[in-house]
């Protein structure tokens, strides 16, 4: 079983670069945030705690996070792999991670990066949020806010997954199918 990871900021492309590669590989596209949208959008308790985070630009607990994305690995055989997008988010979420496969006998193949600078995060995240109604992506205070956050609690895993010899970086200021291309290159 393989296991990558989309890593990027805000408004990289994550979502639509794990469509593709899901299809062409045969990989279960796990994404966090579609998974607590999905709780926000039924009204569940998790739903409820998790919307009053993502609309003030803040994480979910990993507890919660984890939990998920256990119950989608165990439920998802029938594929070659997996492609987390949203997670991890930071170190103590990437260890859990590892001890999450260990426990399987597996291990993270390789983290997948887009780069992007800031200015291009703000612009992509206004323009999906006018297409999408997404109205966490609303606010430039709570974009700046996700970016920040982004910085501080999630680079980090740069260095972490480096020192594994699993990171790979691909410039996510190219169109679409070139970053694809570039991720693909990768994954093969």
């Amino acid at each position: 079983m393989r296991y990558y990871v989309l890593f990027g900021p805000p408004g990289a492309g994550k979502g639509t670069q794990a469509k593709f590669l899901a299809e062409k590989y045969n990989l279960h596209h796990i994404s966090t945030g579609d998974l607590l949208r999905q709780e926000i959008k039924k009204g569940t308790d998790l739903g409820n705690q998790a919307a009053v985070l993502i609309n003030a630009g803040n994480f979910v607990p990993d507890e919660v996070v984890v939990a998920m994305i256990k119950n989608c690995i165990e439920e998802n055989t029938q594929v070659e792999g997996f492609l987390f997008d949203g997670f991890p988010r930071t170190i103590p979420q990437a260890e859990t991670l590892d001890v999450l496969l260990k426990e399987r006998g597996e291990e993270v193949t390789s983290i997948l990066s887009i780069s992007l600078p800031d200015s291009m995060v703000f612009e992509r995240i206004q323009n999906r949020a006018l297409i999408e109604g997404r109205i966490d992506d609303t606010k430039r205070e709570i974009i700046q806010n996700r970016i920040d956050t982004y910085h501080h609690k999630t680079e980090p895993l740069i260095d972490f997954y480096k020192k594994q010899n699993k990171y790979q970086e691909v410039d996510g200021t190219g169109t679409i199918e070139e970053v694809f291309e570039n991720i693909s290159k990768f994954v093969k």
